[in-house]
């Protein structure tokens, strides 16, 4: 038996993925909080730059947009899709709750609720939000994916 062990553990070790070289580098002392900050960043930006110059500034270039009424948005559809958006009247808003970050250090995920609402309007909408980060080889993170989920019961 003790045998057997053995060889599952010389064959478990022996297929475990290799590093690529041209990974980001993992940084240890980068934390949860950090990401948190990163997400609250992106809402400051969407007040100061506007929602739609501030996606097409933070989506990878394989970046992912799911929103309600469409299918999945991929990469040059996506921006595409926010180029088309007239944001001029809106505010945009998001207070991330929690995030997460893989060990390997190059994805990571928040979510948490967003507001919009129109600047000559007294309408709010509310919704939650998730969003995956991927750290870019020059150690700044992109959104990999965001998904929206218009509405909120109390």
């Amino acid at each position: 038996m003790k045998y057997h062990y053995i060889l599952f553990l010389l064959f478990f070790f022996s297929c475990q993925p290799q590093k690529k070289n041209d990974a980001p580098s993992k940084d240890t002392n980068f934390s949860q909080i950090d990401l948190l900050d990163i997400d609250k960043s992106f809402s400051l930006e969407c007040k100061t730059k506007g929602l739609k110059n501030t996606f097409i500034n933070q989506l990878d270039s394989n970046g992912i947009v799911i929103r309600n009424g469409h299918k999945p948005l991929e990469g040059a559809n996506a921006i595409d899709y926010f180029l088309m958006q007239d944001d001029s009247d809106i505010i945009f808003s998001r207070l991330p709750k929690h995030s997460f970050i893989a060990e390997s250090g190059d994805l990571g995920f928040t979510y948490g609720m967003y507001s919009m609402h129109s600047k000559t309007l007294d309408t709010v909408l509310y919704g939650s939000y998730s969003s995956v980060w991927k750290r870019q080889k020059d150690g700044k993170w992109k959104l990999l994916l965001d998904s929206n989920n218009e509405g909120i019961e109390d």
